[in-house]
């Protein structure tokens, strides 16, 4: 991946906006459970980082997913997961298939209020029942006239308490699991959509997470996105954009964490040295920066098939595997080297600890993208190559 210096021009404007609007209240927002969304959308909105590789006609900035990219990495300047994450559920996971397959009508309503940080959007794909088994969700939308009415509920949804619309997937059909569902874009102030409670989460506390049910909740068809029916290959397209923006969020977090130990480390002794002076610590540091690297080139690699239009399904489970589990031994290493300080919720590495957690569960656990990876090199039970 090659950036230029207008690439690093967005870099360095993220950073000094999560410098000046974010950073000085993730402390604030991460002991209430929440932060105003609405507000720091607007901000966002206003300074273009929501649409950036969305189409201008609907006031995005139409670039290609390289910029978008280095928007993501950007964000892991923000010194907590869940800010970044309830971001990304606006831009790449909530969006993506609305801004792909959307009406014009749809994209006006939905889309560009989005881009402009005037409405906060969320994504209902998982279920209590159906969590990474997506063909399992249960939640039925059938026709009435023109309309569709919507029974079912939703759980674990980013960004759930103070949406404006959710990108819903439902059951539109009785035929093959895989070809009776649609994405269906929901108004959160209809009648019948009831919040029901907001989740309260080892990690990720900025970010409300929310149960949602639907009872006899009426929208118009024309609300669908795209093809009825194709709404399973629609959420599987959002997955590996939701996949790669995981991964690439995290990576100058990643570094971070090291860097911070690095510090604390080089400071704190035991036995008449500092500790970072053990050759076992200091060989561990370097071994988890040399894996982030190895992470960042495989993100670069999708990002960069996905920019010329194949396929990266396999690439970005892939990502999705490898950074989940990095995350969690990084963040495990780096507080043991903290000592009885990295156990303590003033330290930052912590969080750091409890936010990587869902790394290696949401959008689809390590053991799906394992399965992912297997059926694309021909090697599932039944299915090998011969």
């Amino acid at each position: 991946m090659e950036f230029t210096p207008e690439h690093e021009g967005i870099r360095r404007n993220v950073k000094k906006f999560i410098d000046a609007q974010i950073n000085p209240h993730v402390d604030e927002w991460e002991a209430a459970g929440i932060f105003p969304a609405h507000a720091l959308f607007k901000k966002m909105g206003d300074e273009g980082y929501l649409g950036i590789n969305k189409p201008a006609q609907f006031g995005g900035l139409e670039l290609d997913y390289s910029y978008q990219l280095a928007f993501i990495e950007s964000l892991g300047h923000i010194r907590c997961g869940g800010v970044p994450m309830a971001i990304g559920v606006q831009t790449d996971m909530a969006t993506p298939a609305l801004a792909r397959f959307g009406s014009d009508q749809l994209r006006k309503e939905f889309l560009e209020p989005s881009i402009k940080g005037d409405y906060v959007a969320c994504v209902g794909v998982s279920e209590t029942g159906a969590g990474s088994d997506v063909a399992s969700v249960m939640t039925a939308a059938r026709k009435d006239g023109g309309d569709y009415v919507i029974n079912g509920g939703k759980m674990w949804i980013t960004n759930g308490i103070q949406a404006d619309w959710i990108c819903l997937l439902a059951n539109t059909g009785d035929g093959p699991v895989h070809k009776n569902k649609s994405l269906i874009c929901v108004p959160m102030k209809a009648k019948g959509v009831n919040v029901a409670r907001k989740l309260d989460k080892l990690g990720m506390r900025s970010s409300d997470t929310a149960q949602i049910f639907f009872e006899d909740v009426r929208v118009p068809q024309t609300n669908r996105i795209g093809k009825e029916g194709e709404g399973f290959t629609y959420q599987m397209m959002q997955f590996q954009e939701e996949r790669l923006w995981a991964s690439a969020s995290k990576l100058v977090m990643l570094e971070r964490f090291i860097d911070d130990t690095i510090a604390y480390t080089s400071q704190r002794k035991a036995f008449g040295q500092a500790i970072i002076d053990n050759q076992v610590v200091h060989f561990r540091l370097a071994e988890l920066k040399t894996e982030v690297e190895m992470l960042r080139a495989l993100v670069y690699r999708a990002a960069e098939l996905m920019i010329r239009g194949e396929d990266v399904t396999m690439l970005a489970s892939m990502v999705k595997l490898k950074g989940g589990r990095l995350g969690r031994v990084l963040t495990d290493s780096c507080l043991q080297y903290f000592g009885g300080m990295g156990f303590m919720n003033e330290t930052p590495i912590s969080r750091a600890y409890r936010d990587m957690r869902l790394w290696s569960i949401g959008g689809g656990a390590d053991e799906v993208m394992l399965s992912i990876i297997a059926k694309h090199m021909g090697i599932l039970p039944g299915k090998r190559n011969r």
